[in-house]
């Protein structure tokens, strides 16, 4: 998680009455940390942001917003590529279940480099993450890499 994906996550909560931040485990990725570890570091990064929940769930985004009683589904984009993938995204949700909207949020210009691979390959070769991850995750990050940080 990034510094990029907090601030989607102060400005969404803004526009909500309650923010739900839904992590899954992406069968197509191999996580730094467990879903324990990543929901911990959530939780953490996000404890000043009113009437957020962070919870897991398996399975599709779109059953589970609708157990949950959502109706909006944020989502936070880069650049041009992120809104080619998201748009389609936001097709098959909108195919799937018509009465959940998606929303875009543009990120902070002051992000929009930010990727958590770019943070993880930092992290792997003991490169600076001040500022781009929460303290929290910075911490952890030097934890699993420490032999990078003990120079």
């Amino acid at each position: 998680m990034t510094n990029g994906h907090v601030d989607i996550f102060e400005r969404g909560s803004r526009l909500v009455d309650k923010l739900i931040i839904a992590i899954f485990e992406n069968p197509g990725k191999k996580p730094l940390f467990t879903m324990t570890e990543r929901e911990e570091l959530l939780r953490q990064s996000v404890e000043h942001i009113p009437h957020v929940e962070v919870v897991s769930f398996q399975g599709l985004l779109n059953q589970y917003a609708v157990e949950r009683g959502a109706t909006v589904i944020l989502r936070g984009l880069r650049a041009v590529t992120d809104f080619e993938y998201e748009f389609q995204r936001a097709l098959l949700m909108k195919y799937l279940e018509p009465d959940i909207e998606t929303v875009f949020i543009m990120t902070n210009t002051n992000y929009s480099y930010l990727s958590s691979s770019g943070i993880r390959e930092l992290a792997c070769f003991g490169g600076r993450l001040d500022g781009l991850v929460p303290d929290c995750v910075v911490k952890r990050l030097k934890e699993k890499f420490k032999d990078k940080y003990q120079r």
